[in-house]
């Protein structure tokens, strides 16, 4: 699923909202979901997951084609922990 389907159908299950107030609404959340992991916040919705950030330390790598040594900088990387809920949905889901 993209964004703009998430939109269509959050739209079509809540026809009293307009189109476009339910697309302000998904941007906001992802948003604020993007702006509390840059500060190296934890973002958790019950049942669903949480979203952290991980550091990767600094270290040597490769170039594939030269096989020279390169220095890879320290980096940031989103990382998302399902729930305990939806890890048991999508087990029931797939074991039935």
């Amino acid at each position: 699923m993209i964004k703009s389907e998430l939109i269509t159908l959050l739209s079509e299950a809540n026809p009293h909202l307009l189109h476009r107030d339910v697309e302000r609404i998904v941007g906001t959340v992802f948003e604020e979901i993007t702006a509390a992991m840059c500060r190296g916040d934890r973002v958790e919705l019950r049942g669903f997951g949480a979203f952290s950030v991980k550091t990767r330390p600094a270290r040597t790598g490769r170039n594939p084609r030269t096989g020279e040594a390169v220095a890879v900088e320290e980096k940031h990387v989103p990382y998302f922990k399902t729930g305990k809920d939806l890890r048991e949905q999508l087990n029931d889901q797939h074991g039935s």
